[in-house]
């Protein structure tokens, strides 16, 4: 047997560690579990208990109505009467406090489908967080064996970590040029950690680092962009990467976002860099003029060296330019006034 779940470990780990989809990961993952539990149905999910939501990744062998009633509302009901919302050990139906018959998933719909014992795996990734349910049923009262359940528990985060739906956008964080910091942003605007990365002061909840990068996705799969960041007294920047997050629970979280040094900015100056952030929105000479209070003539100058700096011939080219290299300020993270030099031009 010993050898048995060292083989089945082994093919749990190498499943986890496929560059597949989320959902083809959690149907191979059932290939093994199969060899532990003879089960005749199977389905994985994910649980955004916050949202009240549950995203199923992989079905198999339930009929219509049962499936239909797995994938509602309701379920969720059942899954917070018996505490499998939350972190824990591996529950079988007869290790439950609740009987069978106050249970409305078995009592309405698995009993009279011919399901007779299951086992709920709770999935909590190597970083403690919850994520959600592997959750496999069988026709007889045998099966899960006690040994079962005990190798479930000794694979469960594993198996987390394999469905885990912030692991490609943690990885694609992680493989940003120089990246030195970095924080998952949620749509209220909270931060967490982003597996892999520090924090930084500049990621701090409220920042406006952090809703200028939620605008600037506005739809998009990521988004680059020049934050300064005057540490030390010295007029500095960090490039800014943003990650949109896949679209799968926990739903209220919606983007990585990454710093890390701004690198070659072509010689560039600050408001040079500035200037190409409103060029880039598409902002007239006079506009830009107005949002720097400058003088037109100024602004055409800075857009003389912007492109002879970037070898643009055009302002539409420049902007272009910028988009792809992450190469401007955004009007937001401007600062507040012109140069002296820059108002006597």
């Amino acid at each position: 047997m010993r050898s048995g779940a060292f083989e089945i470990a082994t093919e749990v780990a190498s499943v986890a560690a496929a560059p597949a989809r989320v959902a083809e990961r959690a149907e191979a993952l059932l290939s093994p579990i199969r060899r532990v539990v003879p089960f005749e149905a199977a389905r994985v999910y994910l649980l955004d208990m916050e949202r009240r939501a549950e995203h199923s990744l992989f079905f198999e062998g339930y009929d219509e109505k049962v499936r239909s009633y797995l994938d509602s509302p309701h379920h969720l009901d059942d899954i917070e009467l018996l505490g499998l919302h939350r972190s824990g050990p591996p529950m079988r139906l007869r290790d439950l406090s609740v009987p069978r018959e106050e249970i409305r998933s078995w009592a309405e719909y698995l009993t009279p489908a011919g399901f007779r014992e299951g086992i709920g795996v709770r999935l909590t990734t190597s970083d403690g967080r919850y994520i959600g349910i592997m959750a496999v049923y069988t026709d007889t009262a045998a099966h899960p064996t006690d040994g079962a359940r005990h190798l479930l528990g000794s694979l469960s985060t594993t198996m987390a970590d394999a469905l885990d739906p912030l692991r490609s956008i943690s990885a694609a964080g992680r493989l940003v040029r120089d990246a030195g910091a970095g924080v998952l942003l949620a749509r209220d605007g909270r931060t967490q950690a982003l597996p892999g990365l520090s924090d930084h002061a500049i990621l701090a909840r409220g920042s406006r680092l952090l809703d200028v990068a939620r605008r600037q996705l506005d739809g998009m799969a990521h988004a680059a962009f020049l934050c300064p960041y005057d540490a030390d007294g010295e007029d500095r920047h960090l490039r800014v990467t943003v990650l949109a997050c896949p679209d799968l629970p926990p739903a209220h979280v919606i983007a990585a976002v990454v710093v890390a040094p701004a690198g070659d900015l072509g010689r560039l100056t600050r408001r040079e860099l500035e200037v190409l952030g409103l060029v880039v929105e598409g902002c007239s000479n006079r506009r830009i003029a107005s949002a720097f209070q400058l003088t037109e003539r100024t602004v055409a100058t800075h857009l003389e060296h912007i492109l002879a700096k970037l070898d643009a011939p055009t302002r539409t080219l420049a902007a272009v330019y910028a988009l792809r290299r992450g190469l401007y300020i955004p009007r937001s993270l401007h600062r507040a006034a012109p140069h002296r030099n820059e108002r006597a031009r």
